[in-house]
């Protein structure tokens, strides 16, 4: 196998785990899983040494895409607090999507149940990354204890992503105003 063809099967593999797992959870087994990426059991044991170095490494990977499509650009010039509204404005409209599951990585790191697995390191440097983004925002703009508001608005973002899939209805509205409403006690204008 040559290393093109070696990289294109990783790359289908990671695809289809990506797919996989956020549809269908992570027990989706070994077989399905090669099946949909069209690879052999062997060659992903010689990619990967196993299905959960696939899920972490897959999960990794997705990470940069769902924060491009929630974090507003590097180089957007709005003020701190319209940054970081853009996140819970762009979440009302992601969720909207019939494909939308909840967030892959408190979904995976729920389902995981194991704080070390490597997947779960993965979904918690994700979060850290949302934090990081908020608390940076609330620091800008000299919100009163930015790290508290940062956790806070991380919290809203989780709730407010697994409350569309626990409900099954639209966030209409509600984190978007919950997020506001945190911004402003915390004197962020």
């Amino acid at each position: 196998m040559t290393s093109t063809e070696k990289a294109s099967s990783r790359e289908r593999l990671l695809d289809a785990a990506a797919g996989l797992f956020y549809r269908e959870g992570v027990g989706v087994g070994v077989e399905a899983l090669c099946q949909a990426a069209g690879v052999s059991k062997r060659s992903m044991y010689q990619m990967f040494g196993s299905k959960d170095e696939v899920l972490a490494a897959s999960l990794e990977r997705s990470a940069s895409g769902f924060h491009m499509l929630v974090f507003p650009e590097p180089d957007d010039d709005r003020p701190p607090r319209e940054r970081i509204m853009h996140v819970f404005e762009r979440l009302e409209e992601v969720v909207r999507s019939p494909e939308y599951v909840g967030c892959p990585f408190v979904a995976t790191a729920v389902e995981l149940k194991d704080a070390a697995h490597p997947a779960s390191v993965v979904a918690r440097a994700a979060k850290r990354e949302m934090t990081a983004f908020f608390r940076g925002e609330a620091e800008r703009c000299g919100a009163r204890d930015p790290e508290t508001l940062a956790r806070q608005l991380t919290m809203v973002f989780d709730g407010a992503s697994t409350r569309v899939v626990v409900h099954d209805e639209p966030l209409d509205g509600l984190s978007t105003i919950t997020a506001a409403a945190l911004l402003d006690a915390a004197g962020v204008s």
